[in-house]
């Protein structure tokens, strides 16, 4: 089923009449898991750094991409330990990560690659009035395949115009995933736009995504140069300004 992705995000649960809010304190780390071929399981550590008890339910799912965007769906071939849990104030719990079955494997394999949704279940505010704020991670966790590593990401890059937007276009011909993050565009004048400050998103093995970018389609018109870190690595790559097949 198609599900939005969201690395760190406050869903509003419980809603009254109101004079305040409670924020949660769940953390989760590490924020994304690789296993390697001879690797089974991996863990995720949860811990609680607020001040009551929170409760939360940890899922699985396959992700892949499509014109649509980032899919996930029901999945077996990671399974987690525990899926429900409690946590105390101050209390850490280990949740593992396990994997069924071989590691992709054969000619040409690459990376597989899921979301681990972790949501923080609302509680019983005891008739206390206000906003109860409660957590979701997604976090990635890449299968890589059996015999040697999987290659690395081979990208290709486009910028099109869509109306009164620009859209960027990014196509992944490796064998493993590529993080997009810290974008700036620097234009024939040098003038510098910045994108964004953070993570922009995933391509994986064999995918293509778009993304419509925030800053006026004429700071893209006359051409320039993309800065981006790609997976950790800061990257340059230049652009021109094209219409979007219809």
């Amino acid at each position: 089923m198609p599900r939005a992705l969201h690395w760190r995000c406050a869903l509003l649960a419980l809603a009254a009449a109101s004079s305040g809010a409670t924020a949660s304190g769940l953390q989760v780390a590490p924020v994304t898991l690789s296993l390697q071929p001879a690797q089974n399981a991996d863990g995720l550590w949860l811990s609680n750094t607020g001040d009551s008890v929170i409760h939360a339910q940890v899922r699985v799912y396959h992700w892949s991409q499509d014109a649509s965007g980032d899919q996930l769906t029901a999945s077996q071939g990671l399974v987690i330990s525990p899926p429900m849990l409690q946590l105390a104030v101050g209390e850490p719990q280990l949740v593992r990560v396990i994997r069924l079955g071989a590691p992709p494997n054969g000619p040409g394999a690459v990376e597989d690659a899921f979301r681990v949704a972790i949501d923080e279940l609302p509680v019983d505010m005891h008739g206390k009035k206000g906003l109860q704020f409660v957590l979701h991670y997604s976090v990635p966790v890449f299968v890589e395949p059996a015999g040697s590593s999987a290659a690395p990401p081979a990208l290709h890059w486009a910028l099109q115009r869509d109306g009164d937007h620009a859209v960027l276009e990014v196509g992944n011909t490796g064998g493993s995933h590529a993080q997009l993050a810290s974008l700036s565009f620097i234009n024939s004048a040098g003038q510098r736009s910045e994108i964004t400050p953070g993570l922009l998103g995933y391509v994986l093995p064999g995918a293509t995504m778009r993304w419509v970018l925030k800053p006026p389609v004429a700071v893209f018109a006359s051409g320039g140069t993309l800065e981006a870190s790609i997976n950790g690595e800061k990257a340059t790559q230049k652009l021109s300004l094209a219409d979007r097949p219809r």
